[in-house]
């Protein structure tokens, strides 16, 4: 089933702006059971957006009634919100008043390869870049024409790929966020104050860490640091981890800390 404001229906008005101008926002999340996995850091996203871009935030009660209807009965595995800033007349200028809109919809997914989770995965660097934000780095909006284009570079040979911005730094995958381990056993992932998507599962990885006693933080970083790593990984709402074994045709270590942040985030640690 599909809801956009709540009726059930597959279309949008030619005039609303998330279809013009990428004007709204976006969450993806796994669903087990049917009911949907970390609600609360969605709708906190999700909410931090909203403020970000001037967006009404609509009630989370109300998004969870519909997540209900959309999953009831169902065998889907992902259910994406989308919130755009509904219909206006022609031109940037946002209506003073506006009326956005609500979609949800749920998705059938299938398993990746369970060797990805266990022996990891093969990496490649992109070659488009991601031009500096600072204004909408971190938030989950509509426009993601980067990651399509940076996705284009491979078909089936690797399984994700890097992304870096315009002054060469590191940032995250095309779907994915990013971790490494220093030879100190420290965990890093980039900093996002430029660029970049704050994920959900980057966020559990972080508070999992924490919990282990696991000093982490974020840092700009670059492809020597990727090369110069202990052990890599890539995580995202439906993915879970990724460990990386090859970047670029390079081999990667695999660190026992991966195996252990695997098990506290299935174990629901964070």
């Amino acid at each position: 089933m599909i809801l956009v404001n709540g009726q059930p229906g597959d279309t949008l008005p030619v005039q609303d702006r998330g279809l013009a101008y990428g004007d709204g926002l976006f969450e993806t999340l796994a669903v087990r059971d049917g009911k949907p996995l970390h609600w609360d850091r969605h709708m906190a996203r999700l909410a931090g957006g909203c403020a970000r871009l001037g967006l009404p935030a609509p009630d989370a009660g109300l998004w969870l009634a519909e997540a209900h209807r959309v999953l009831a009965g169902s065998g889907f595995g992902a259910l994406k919100l989308i919130l755009t800033r509904g219909t206006g007349p022609r031109g940037y200028r946002a209506p003073s008043q506006p009326e956005p809109t609500r979609i949800l919809m749920g998705f059938e997914t299938s398993d990746p390869p369970a060797a990805w989770s266990e022996k990891g995965v093969e990496v490649c660097l992109c070659q488009t870049r991601l031009g500096r934000n600072p204004l909408l780095a971190g938030i989950k909006h509509l426009n993601r024409l980067e990651q399509v284009l940076g996705r284009s570079e491979w078909q089936d040979e690797f399984q994700e790929g890097i992304m870096l911005d315009t002054e060469d730094h590191v940032v995250e995958g095309t779907m994915s966020n990013l971790f490494l381990i220093r030879d100190d056993q420290t965990l890093v992932t980039p900093l996002l104050d430029q660029c970049g998507v704050a994920g959900i599962t980057r966020a559990r990885v972080l508070d999992a860490a924490r919990a282990l006693g696991v000093s982490c933080h974020e840092a700009r970083l670059t492809v020597e640091d990727l090369f110069k790593a202990r052990g890599l990984f890539l995580t995202n709402t439906l993915i879970g981890l990724w460990p990386v074994r090859r970047l670029d045709g390079r081999e990667i270590p695999r660190h026992e800390l991966v195996a252990r942040l695997h098990r506290a985030l299935s174990e629901g640690v964070a």
